[in-house]
């Protein structure tokens, strides 16, 4: 893949930038000139992003239930169309220190509706006060639990596909290399969007540094910083891109190119190519991070979301 053009602030598309500007206007509105706690970011954070999540499509069913052996929220979406097609578990971003299923409702709902597949998404342990790598064995466990009972929650387990976006997507990948090295049975594919791969900082960190982009430098680094507990680890799970990618299943990547994360990504699908790995990719042209949560206003968020339930229906098959 070739490095799409630099793209300055005032060339961001112009839906996105309307979501990144009342995201970041609300929360330095909340902030104040206060340093707030853990507690109070993820708190403004789910107030801020309230707006964004609401509408969207309406789900013939949906349920909380609790994973069990744990206290960890299950939430399952479940369209109008039936959940005939396969299930998709879906991880939140958020740095592994924020968000949850609900910041992330309205994105698991689209899925659900375009594919015709039910999505489950999990509420995993958060960092700093669960570090690496608890998220990542729930995220195993939960992957083991559908497999062993959804069927017995309504749901098409013959076909799993596992999505997440930054942090998630992270968890997403690794989950599948932890399964692949444990001789267990894979997803049938990967859903990744805008992953958080690699705490060495590339090329586009310095090109797409600072509010007009949503994520900076400094929130990455902390993010790693929080979730591995020190400031870097050789261990391959955590940063996926030191892993071998061979024998894993399908792969798509959702790209934002105005993102400190774009060579990383980029990389991940040269690597994986490398790998003899199935693998398609599209870089969304003026997309900042988190851009997929601009559904209900953002024109290109709308076409990666389709775009991305396109190839989950070829993977689910007939």
């Amino acid at each position: 893949m070739k490095a799409s053009p630099l793209t300055h602030a005032g060339e961001l598309d112009p839906e996105i930038r309307r979501f990144v500007e009342d995201i970041t206007t609300r929360s330095a509105e909340r902030v104040g000139d206060e340093q707030p706690s853990l507690q109070d970011r993820r708190a403004i954070a789910e107030e801020i992003r309230a707006p964004w999540r609401e509408g969207g499509p309406v789900m013939a069913q949906t349920d909380d239930l609790t994973l069990p052996d744990t206290q960890l929220r299950l939430r399952i979406h479940v369209p109008q169309t039936g959940a005939g097609e396969g299930t998709l578990l879906y991880l939140h971003g958020g740095g592994w220190m924020l968000f949850s299923i609900d910041t992330h409702d309205r994105l698991m709902r689209e899925y659900a509706e375009r594919t015709g597949c039910a999505v489950v998404g999990l509420d995993y342990s958060l960092a700093p006060e669960h570090r690496f790598p608890r998220a990542l064995e729930e995220s195993v466990a939960c992957l083991a639990w559908l497999n062993d009972h959804g069927a017995e929650h309504g749901l098409n387990t013959e076909r799993i596909v596992i999505g997440g976006d930054s942090a998630g997507g992270n968890l997403a990948l690794a989950t599948a290399l932890k399964v692949r090295d444990a001789g267990g049975k894979l997803p049938d594919g990967l859903l990744l969007n805008y992953a958080a791969l690699d705490n060495t900082a590339r090329g586009s960190y310095q090109r797409y540094d600072g509010p007009p982009y949503m994520l900076d430098i400094s929130e990455m680094q902390d993010f790693w910083r929080e979730y591995l507990g020190a400031e870097t680890t050789e261990d391959p799970y955590a940063r996926v891109l030191l892993n071998d990618l061979s024998g894993l299943p399908s792969v798509h990547l959702c790209i934002a190119e105005c993102d400190i994360l774009l060579d990383e990504n980029m990389e991940l699908h040269e690597r994986l190519q490398a790998s003899g790995i199935e693998v398609s990719s599209k870089i969304y042209s003026g997309a900042t991070h988190s851009f997929l949560e601009a559904v209900s206003n953002s024109s290109c968020a709308d076409r990666a979301l389709s775009d991305a339930a396109d190839w989950m229906r070829g993977v689910f098959g007939p």
